[in-house]
């Protein structure tokens, strides 16, 4: 598998259907049938069996569009990694193969209504264990992606001083789906409510107290993919700048000819292309296992800010055209605005990786 492929196949069935994939199309079937599903995922849950360096190689290219990981079913890969790697046997048996198939969704559930999301010391959600030993939830969690749609949530909850990891199916009892919440006028994101949910002990995910430390872990390779899916869909806008800006006549010439848009293409390139290195570089050091903070922290923030640099270009360059949704850049453009608070806002990066910098060069 190339990345040839993969970009033919999103920018082929993916992209066209947008507009229909917010409403509901599934396109996994053709996904599946061009041998391109679940990539990552492991081969004998019925996955691709790609090793994780190989994968993020094709990261940019799955992400010119914000529903190809979905499509490709590489959407699932930070829970299956995560479920493979510290749960129990039993729960790793009951939903890895549907997860990995698409027949079971998965959603994550840690920001928190009234609680700044860069500051988990302050979760409020909490589970307490019964004499049988299992456990009670209660709290209430927001901005969590597909929960109207999830068969289990993986959600952050306080244990004590210290914060702890459940997998919670979604038909237990007093889980519910209080609202979907609106992002820049799109949904896809819910506030949902924990009343006194019972989760079996079986579905604690990897020991007590360790739940800051997992979703530490997760973020590292879900900031990495971001970045990378955030650079595909730049290179789109770099795209269809250059392909509007040869076309469009504007007096004797094209917009091409005008210093102005040129300079336009040539920011936006630069932003791209900066972008692009770093996320490749974070994406090696977290394939490899290594420590990469400082260099997920940079990719994460490059690639939020040359998304916003690409699509406003593009949309410039579109003129009042660039405005419609049907050019699909509106839809980027919420993606890079989002793009600079999601994962940690670009403040938190700025200031933590600042620090960081500093103390290695003193």
């Amino acid at each position: 598998m190339n990345r040839e492929t993969v970009r033919a196949f999103v920018d082929r069935v993916v992209i066209p259907a947008e507009a229909e994939l917010d409403t509901g199309l599934d396109l996994r079937g053709e996904a599946k049938a061009a041998g391109l599903w679940a990539l990552p995922l492991p081969a004998d849950l019925g996955g691709g069996g790609m090793p994780l360096a190989r994968y993020l190689e094709l990261a940019e290219d799955e992400g010119r569009s914000d529903y190809g990981p979905a499509v490709l079913g590489s959407a699932s890969l930070l829970t299956a990694r995560m479920l493979a790697a510290h749960a129990t046997s039993e729960l790793r048996e009951a939903v890895l193969r549907p997860l990995v198939s698409g027949e079971l969704v998965s959603a994550y559930a840690m920001t928190e209504p009234g609680v700044a999301g860069s500051d988990p010391s302050l979760l409020r959600t909490t589970a307490r264990q019964r004499p049988d030993g299992a456990w009670i939830i209660d709290g209430r969690k927001w901005f969590t992606s597909d929960a109207a749609r999830a068969d289990l949530v993986l959600v952050v909850v306080r244990t004590g001083e210290e914060l702890s990891l459940f997998a919670v199916p979604t038909g237990s009892p007093g889980f519910r789906v209080e609202r979907e919440l609106d992002v820049l006028g799109a949904g896809g994101q819910y506030e949902i409510s924990f009343t006194g949910v019972r989760v079996p002990e079986g579905n604690l995910v990897g020991p007590v107290g360790q739940g800051l430390r997992l979703a530490g872990e997760r973020l590292a390779l879900g900031r990495t993919l971001r970045a990378l899916r955030w650079v595909g869909q730049a290179q789109r806008c770099l795209e269809m700048l250059g392909a509007r800006a040869g076309s469009r006549a504007l007096g004797d010439g094209v917009l091409a000819s005008y210093q102005l848009v040129q300079r336009l293409a040539f920011e936006a390139e630069l932003s791209v292309r900066s972008a692009r290195l770093l996320a490749g570089e974070a994406a090696r050091l977290v394939a490899a296992g290594e420590q990469a903070a400082v260099e997920v922290s940079l990719a994460k923030t490059a690639a939020a800010r040359a998304l916003e640099t690409a699509v406003d270009a593009a949309i410039q360059v579109h003129g009042a055209e660039g405005l419609m949704a049907a050019s699909g850049l509106p839809r980027m453009l919420r993606v890079a605005r989002s793009a600079r608070i999601l994962d940690g806002a670009d403040e938190l990066h700025i200031t933590t990786t600042g620090r960081r910098l500093l103390r290695g060069y003193h």
